[in-house]
């Protein structure tokens, strides 16, 4: 097997085969042949990430206008742990085999992989301080099988720092296999030292807090069977496509409804999109030229210790790729299906494969657009519909849902369902909570915590120069009964261009219905004379709660705003910093060290924009013991880019004219008018006549 992939390899690199594009991932086989060099040189060492290191975007615009020149160089980028506990990261060439970076790095941590996780509860079980906590809780030790964990980043504890490699176990116990552990949580939390591979501490509460006698509280279906069943009034649905889909995929180029995408994933951000073009009547004009969720942070709002190292950084930490499903026909998703597989690497080197880690599929979208003359009852009504795609990552007990979603009119639209399980904490019988969580089953303690998502936008709006502009809805000038708004009821929309990094650093205002223009400014509308843009309209951005000088506000410094712009830099893709365990804060990594230079220019460059939007979630019974999804999305949407409404062209559902009402009024009962006026999307020539 080694040696067919690394024929295929080889195929690609002579040019004998199919090449990869170059955003590709990298397959199975590049990801063993960058193995194979690595051993080559250093010998055995732990794989924590091998990916695609992508092309420089200079030389892959001048690639992309003109793909008959030479294909940037496949180069895999590699993060492994070396004996002793050495981080290292290098770059290897796949074409010449040879490495070209190699650096060792100091006080960092590379992201908790899979493996790493399900190490930790098969050495908890074993441990006689774990097992003493445990019988002190109420289990008896013949139940340490019983007991389970979910192993979580230790995010910072300075009696430890970064030079060791720490996971924190938040422990659980499950009475019957089938039980939920969420429902008995336990109060003590072990460190856990990767590199020995034993629990080094327990931290212990001042007030101890015996594990819920309580029945368990499930969501399987034996015990929704015992409690009643499932409900028998549900009808089927059925979705079909009987001339097939709407898109094309060549390769992993999607092409649907004259939009054009390159759909790419990685195991940290996971799905990636690149040089997303739209065709406007014959021309192919770029939109963005990179959009992906580059990070999250979950704060807990819980203040006593150790609670306060609870905000993980979902992606920084784990990987969004990593944690990724395996995504079911039916279930995840319904509909004519295209799938994407994920590659990825091993501890040992091996490349392993995710199925189905991408879902792509179209769905209705409801009314397009409508119209309704009052005076004759002349209508036109389009139904749109969308193009989804999507994954499903778990982060222990959390799903998130991500789905970016592409609409005929030009609007592109993130939208994220959180579902899953909320992390739980023990509390005794009539304990005060303080505000700081919620009693959503007898025993169990949901703390308050927010999920703070930051989005990665890198826009390309008819070319690579644009300025971001913020646009606020202000009442006009001048009081009632002024010669500039003499009834006073004058508003208009402020725009505040971003001319440098510091005015960029902004935050949402709802009571301005605050949006975000990305501009180029070199063309303008022929109609409006502005300049052509695309408008984040993002409405669910919660400022980040915990206060300034908090350890995760020193961490995450990415969420202190929910704007940020930069200069595009080919390395700065992870706003909390590439290697985020562990980082102290001291300094803060990413964002932060990139904005230091409050004057730089943003006015018609190549810029970013990054945007920290999510919600602030307040546990409830009704999130318990599996949570109903909880939906929030934004927007990107053309302003001023297209000439007039540009899916006019899209076919009507039904329609009628004013003259065709007027010569069939006279011989029409009203029965008659309504079924020879309605038209199906493949009919519509009524509205020809």
């Amino acid at each position: 097997m080694a040696l067919d992939r690394l024929k295929s390899v080889a195929h690609h690199v002579t040019g004998t085969g199919p090449l990869p594009h170059p955003f590709d991932p990298l397959t199975n086989a590049e990801i063993e042949t960058a193995v194979q060099i690595v051993r080559g040189e250093h010998g055995q060492v732990h794989y924590n990430a091998i990916t695609l290191k992508e092309p420089a975007k200079k030389e892959m615009l001048k690639w992309l206008e003109n793909p008959a020149r030479p294909r940037p160089t496949r180069i895999a980028d590699v993060v492994l742990v070396a004996p002793g506990g050495k981080v290292i990261e290098g770059w290897v060439d796949l074409k010449t085999g040879k490495i070209t970076k190699w650096i060792s790095l100091d006080g960092v941590q590379p992201l908790i992989t899979m493996e790493d996780l399900q190490i930790v509860e098969h050495i908890v079980r074993k441990d006689p301080k774990v097992i003493e906590q445990c019988v002190i809780s109420g289990i008896p030790a013949e139940d340490m099988h019983k007991v389970y964990c979910d192993p979580w980043t230790i995010g910072y504890d300075h009696r430890f720092g970064n030079n060791v490699r720490l996971q924190q176990a938040l422990m659980y116990y499950r009475p019957h296999v089938d039980d939920s552990q969420y429902s008995f949580p336990l109060d003590f939390c072990p460190i856990f030292d990767a590199g020995k591979q034993e629990i080094i501490h327990i931290d212990i509460p001042e007030i101890r807090r015996p594990v819920s006698k309580a029945k368990p509280n499930n969501y399987h279906v034996d015990s929704i069977e015992k409690e009643g069943g499932y409900r028998t009034d549900i009808k089927p649905i059925n979705i079909t496509q009987p001339e097939g889909v709407s898109f094309k995929v060549e390769g992993r180029v999607l092409d649907w409804q004259n939009w054009k995408v390159h759909v790419g994933f990685n195991y940290k951000e996971g799905i990636v999109l690149n040089n997303i073009t739209f065709n406007d009547k014959g021309t192919v004009r770029p939109v963005f030229y990179r959009l992906s969720l580059a990070e999250m942070v979950v704060p807990y709002g819980n203040p006593e210790h150790p609670h306060q190292r609870k905000h993980a950084f979902d992606l920084g930490e784990y990987g969004g790729g990593y944690m990724t499903n395996s995504l079911s026909l039916g279930c995840d998703c319904k509909g004519a299906i295209h799938y994407m597989d994920a590659a990825f690497v091993n501890r040992a080197g091996d490349s392993t494969t995710i199925k189905n880690a991408i879902c792509i599929h179209e769905e209705d979208a409801g009314i397009l657009f409508k119209h309704t003359d009052f005076r004759d009852e002349s209508v036109i009504v389009t139904r749109g519909r969308k193009l989804i795609i999507s994954q499903i990552f778990t982060a222990a007990n959390y799903e998130y849902c991500i789905y970016w979603v592409f609409h005929q009119d030009g609007t592109v639209q993130l939208e994220i369902k959180l579902t899953g399980i909320l992390n739980t904490y023990a509390m005794n019988p009539g304990e005060d909570t303080k505000g700081w969580g919620t009693e959503v089953y007898p025993g169990v303690n949901a703390h308050n915590h927010q999920h703070l998502f930051c989005l990665r936008i890198d826009p390309n709006i008819d070319g690579s120069n644009n300025t971001v502009v913020q646009v606020d809805a202000t009442p006009g000038e001048g009081e009632v009964g002024s010669k500039e708004n003499p009834f006073g009821n004058a508003f208009y929309a402020k725009r505040t261009p971003y001319r440098t990094v510091k005015e960029a650093t902004s935050d949402y205002n709802g009571a301005t219905s605050r949006t975000w223009d990305m501009c180029n400014m070199n063309k303008l509308n022929p109609h409006s004379h502005k300049p052509v843009s695309y408008k984040l309209v993002s409405r669910e951005v919660p400022g980040l709660l915990p206060k300034e000088g908090s350890l995760v506000w020193k961490r995450a410094g990415f969420a202190r705003h929910a704007v940020h712009v930069t200069k595009y830099d080919d390395e700065q893709l992870y706003p909390a910093g590439r290697h985020v365990p562990q980082t102290s804060g001291e300094p803060s990594r990413g964002i932060p060290e990139w904005i230091e230079n409050g004057d730089a220019s943003i006015d018609n460059t190549d810029v970013v924009l990054w945007h920290t939007f999510g919600i602030t979630h307040f546990p409830a019974p009704e999130d318990f013991p599996v949570m109903p999804a909880e939906p929030m999305t934004l927007l990107l949407r053309p302003r001023n880019f297209f000439a007039k409404n540009p899916v006019l062209d899209v076919p009507p559902s039904y329609c009628s004219t004013p003259s065709q009402i007027a010569s069939k009024s006279k011989v029409l009962n009203a029965a008659d008018k309504i079924s020879q006026l309605v038209v199906s999307s493949g009919d519509a020539e009524c509205c020809k006549k």
